[in-house]
């Protein structure tokens, strides 16, 4: 049975949110499967997207006649500007005929105004996070996750985690076999290294102001197994133990404990996937026993060390596939 997907479409919407995700789904095509894709835009025709390339033809939503799958692209102005009437009774219309209701990057912004989203798991790219929760506190939001699947919605982290995200609409469909086959041809990761995090501690610390703390973020970075207490650390520095806090606080928004776990976890996660042993990843890492290593992996995760390694032999994780889920 063909399995329609519509794109919601407008001008201002970011490419990689509709041409990553309609990639995928058009390699699964490739390989005999009935996906049919149509762009949809509130008026049809022509939409100009964010970098100023145009997407060509697309269908009103008055004329897009059944929807199996939406998906609803994103754009910076989505979770920055207040939305128009106009895309929200676009994506009002195609969510109520869809079986499956999906969002890329800031197009959670637009299920999440019409109430969708409401008592639910949801996730956007990093940077909008935090104002999709405050404008929005009924959403249950994960900055951390890649894709999130609650009942029939889905919604995706920024921009290319559409591909992430189709990968697990395909596989709910046909299985991982097939999905890990259109990886593979995309050349992309199954599930990336890090889980279903967004980001590492590397990537999502501010640059340091200070040399001192620049110099000590670097080389905790260096060697995440070292001896990197708050009184080693501060020693190194030749600082107070309350002085490096409060730089810690100041510049990182966070304690020099708290900051160094959350390292030393990014390389367990890594020497795990390089096969690893979860005493030889607690060791390296600087964790040090097993123990400490699954409390690190339940409080940050919300999962364990050998749960993790399984993750990358599909894209589900722990959360059921849609086929399987109701609401």
């Amino acid at each position: 049975m063909t399995q329609r997907v519509a794109f919601l479409v407008f001008d201002g919407v970011t490419m990689l949110d509709v041409s990553g995700p309609a990639e995928v789904l058009h390699q699964a095509v490739r390989l005999g499967l009935p996906y049919r894709l149509a762009l949809v835009s509130p008026h049809g025709g022509d939409v100009t997207t964010a970098s100023g390339l145009a997407l060509a033809g697309a269908t009103a939503v008055a004329d897009a006649g059944p929807v199996d799958t939406l998906v609803v692209a994103g754009a910076d102005r989505l979770a920055g500007q207040p939305l128009e009437d106009e895309l929200l009774e676009a994506a009002g219309s195609l969510a109520e005929r869809a079986t499956r209701v999906a969002s890329v990057c800031s197009g959670a912004f637009v299920l999440a105004a019409l109430g969708l989203l409401d008592g639910r798991r949801a996730t956007t790219h990093w940077r909008h996070a935090r104002t999709l929760a405050r404008r929005h506190p009924r959403v249950r939001v994960e900055p951390d996750a890649l894709y999130i699947r609650d009942g029939r919605y889905v919604t995706s982290a920024g921009i290319s985690a559409g591909i992430d995200l189709a990968l697990g609409l395909v596989e709910d469909d046909h299985g991982a076999d097939v999905a890990r086959d259109i990886a593979r041809e995309l050349v992309v990761f199954m599930q990336r290294p890090g889980g279903q995090s967004q980001f590492s501690t590397a990537l999502a610390t501010p640059p340091a102001r200070s040399d001192l703390l620049r110099s000590l973020v670097a080389s905790v970075l260096a060697d995440p197994a070292g001896d990197h207490s708050v009184p080693a650390m501060a020693a190194s520095a030749a600082v107070s133990t309350r002085h490096l806090t409060r730089l810690f606080q100041t510049e990182l928004n966070t304690t020099p404990g708290r900051w160094v776990e959350r390292v030393r976890l990014d390389r367990a996660q890594q020497l795990l996937l390089d096969g690893h042993s979860i005493t030889s990843a607690a060791r390296h890492s600087g964790l040090g026993s097993d123990e400490s290593l699954r409390r690190a992996f339940a409080h940050h995760l919300g999962t364990t060390p050998s749960e993790y390694r399984k993750r990358f032999t599909t894209t589900r994780g722990d959360t059921p596939p849609l086929s399987r889920a109701h609401g």
